[in-house]
């Protein structure tokens, strides 16, 4: 029988990635009576630091959970939030067989309201300028991109469908694909005012790093991030399951690679199912804070990294919030609390469960594709890719981060990354002397 590989774990220790077959994890449920059976049980300290050993020493993930799980027949799951339910709460194959529900084409009326709407908007902030408005005209128009509402790009048809969308995110499976935009038509001045404009039918745009960018730029800029002040966003590495800083993250294909590059989707609120249900032990650690890593964009007041969960139960809702790289990169600072061998195994865990081709789910975007993600019950992760030598064909991507208006309450330790808890405005990333702007190339 053909063993076929399924997962694929990222080791606190390595920089790498450890492609483990699924003979070797057939379900948290048989690590754990590996586990029991071995004699490390929960509550013991000693037990606890015996396994976490095996963790440290060992390349092989499976091995790691063999170490590391925590379940035990005396352990309850009363004390956990209930398991999620509804449409948010989907596997990668099954919603794959489902592409027509999440995968909305643009008709050509819709693009036409786009482009009429882009048209009216740049022609309208160049106005009271001249055709040699120069510096002061460009300023303006940053002044009016960087606040766009839906009153100032009207779409008539489209933007009722953008409501809808938006109800989605928050309600329903919490993704969507809006594909056939005609981006190759379109300069990047033309380019960034349409995701701009479809994008605060969603929300208003949030800044996303500390120069105050309100529209980012996905590409690889040659940089690495094993510098600290590095976002992997900004490299051709993979860039792991991860949420980002705002209720709703949306991207825009201008170009994609020659090869990889592919956006991966997981449903948290499987991964919690799968947790509670084989591993409530390990869940108990990820529903506790743990140090994360602000690489280097500290807003006044703050330490280089804040304490939150992994999982949070707030208000009925259970949210994620997730970056494995940063919470294991704020070990760099000593006033962090130390990661413990628990903790540790927690985190393997769950990317190991997030990198199960039975949980996500795989999409390739193309040219023209805005994909829309929910960030609070949804993970993404970008797989590496290898670019174009033209300087012009380049993988780039743009993104937005959306504060949406209807969004669920976040706890307060989300305060401390979103600055504010209020709903409609909330999230981004703001510093000293940050300024906000909307950047038309790719920049560090």
């Amino acid at each position: 029988m053909k063993i076929r590989t399924t997962y694929s774990a990222r080791h606190s220790a390595r920089d790498k990635w450890t492609l483990i077959d699924s003979s070797r994890l057939r379900s948290l449920a048989a690590i754990a009576r590996c586990v029991n059976h071995a004699g490390i049980t929960p509550k013991h300290g000693t037990a606890h630091r015996r396994a976490a050993t095996l963790v440290r020493a060992t390349p092989s993930i499976a091995a790691a959970e063999d170490a590391a799980v925590t379940m035990d027949g005396g352990e309850q799951e009363g004390d956990l939030p209930p398991p999620r339910t509804g449409p948010s709460a989907w596997r990668g194959p099954d919603m794959a067989a489902r592409r027509s529900e999440w995968e909305v084409l643009l008709t050509e009326t819709e693009v036409a309201e786009v482009e009429h709407a882009v048209a009216a908007l740049l022609a309208e902030a160049a106005l009271p300028y001249g055709a040699d408005g120069g510096a002061a005209a460009a300023e303006a128009l940053q002044r009016r991109l960087v606040r766009l509402t839906p009153a100032d790009f009207p779409l008539p048809t489209l933007g009722p469908k953008l409501l809808a969308l938006r109800e989605e995110l928050l309600q329903g499976r919490g993704f969507a694909l809006l594909r056939r935009l005609p981006v190759e038509r379109y300069s990047p001045l033309q380019a960034a005012a349409a995701f701009l404009g479809i994008g605060c039918h969603v929300g208003s745009a949030r800044s996303q790093n500390a120069q105050g960018h309100v529209l980012g730029h996905v590409a690889d800029l040659g940089l690495s991030s094993s510098d600290p002040a590095v976002r992997i966003y900004q490299t051709r590495e993979r860039q792991t399951f991860h949420t980002d800083s705002c209720d709703v993250v949306g991207l825009l294909c201008l170009r994609e690679a020659r090869q990889g590059g592919d956006s991966l989707l997981v449903s948290a609120d499987s991964l919690f199912n799968t947790l509670r249900r084989e591993a409530p032990g390990l869940l108990r650690r990820l529903l506790a804070p743990m140090p994360h890593d602000r690489r280097g964009e500290v807003p006044e007041g703050q330490q280089p990294f804040f304490d939150i969960p992994v999982f949070s139960w707030h208000q009925g809702h259970l949210t994620i919030f997730y970056q494995r790289q940063y919470f294991d990169s704020a070990q760099r600072f000593p006033q962090a609390r130390r990661l413990t061998d628990e903790d540790v195994a927690a985190l393997d865990v769950l990317d190991a469960l997030a990198n199960d081709p039975s949980l996500y789910l795989s999409m390739r975007l193309a040219p023209g594709d805005m994909q829309f993600v929910h960030n609070h019950n949804m993970l993404h992760d970008r797989t590496a890719f290898v670019d174009w030598d033209e300087p012009g064909q380049r993988r780039h991507l743009l993104r937005l981060w959306l504060a949406v208006p209807g969004a669920r309450p976040l706890p307060p330790a989300f305060a401390a990354r979103y600055g504010s808890l209020e709903v409609g405005n909330r999230g981004g990333i703001l510093v000293p002397g940050t300024k906000l702007r909307v950047p038309l190339e790719p920049s560090r």
